[in-house]
């Protein structure tokens, strides 16, 4: 059976809303001053408190995990992400996975502090972590998880049955490059790789728009 995906884009960050056979699956939550918005789109694509049963999080970077404890708490929904990314999200400190933290990350995030309302971060503890091959069909989705570690040491993808990837900061936008904050460029290189013999059929980023696996080709 395939599942219906809906993209909610919170200024520029890509949320999936996976409609299953007996509920949703929310993938990535977006900007806590985006909030708002993304209650709007659940709601109007139908999913109202009590039909999600799942918030999945590809990482732990706030502009994916901000709204996690919110819509968790509206909708009665457990929170998964991979547990190397779990110390990011109770501490609310963006390195915490990043084993290099190259000096882009520093400068990034110390930009980052010059504007409040990128600093709001509801910290939480996420219900349970997943790791490599973790079975999502006990939550509706024909799915497994896909370690994809590069951009942070426990980012991750989820490969559903008809071949589509969820990936997260794995590359950016819909010309398939690699993520400008990577942490471990090798490791980024092993993910990338991985996923070219996935037998992907579509490939749907954090950011930019869902492409083919074949861009991926010549990374």
């Amino acid at each position: 059976m395939a599942h219906e995906v809906k993209t909610i884009t919170l200024f520029g960050v890509n949320c999936y809303l996976v409609k299953t056979g007996r509920g949703y699956v929310l993938i990535d939550t977006g900007w806590p001053f985006k909030r708002a918005d993304l209650d709007k789109e659940l709601k109007s694509a139908g999913c109202e408190p009590g039909d999600l049963e799942l918030i999945i999080l590809t990482h732990g970077d706030f502009d994916h995990s901000s709204n996690a404890a919110h819509v968790r708490d509206r909708y009665g929904a457990k929170i998964a992400m991979h547990r190397r990314e779990a110390e990011m999200v109770e501490k609310g400190d963006m390195m915490l996975s990043r084993k290099n933290r190259p000096i882009v990350y520093r400068i990034f995030f110390g930009m980052v502090k010059l504007y409040g309302r990128l600093t709001r971060f509801d910290r939480f503890r996420p219900d349970l972590t997943v790791e490599e091959g973790t079975d999502l069909s006990g939550y509706g989705l024909d799915a497994r998880v896909v370690d994809l570690a590069g951009h942070s040491a426990g980012s991750i993808g989820i490969l559903t049955g008809d071949g589509d990837l969820f990936c997260g900061d794995l590359v950016m936008h819909d010309r398939a490059v690699p993520h400008s904050l990577t942490d471990d460029a090798a490791e980024l290189k092993a993910s990338i790789e991985k996923v070219k013999g996935l037998g992907v059929k579509t490939v749907y980023p954090g950011h930019g728009s869902p492409f083919p696996p074949e861009l991926l080709a010549e990374l």
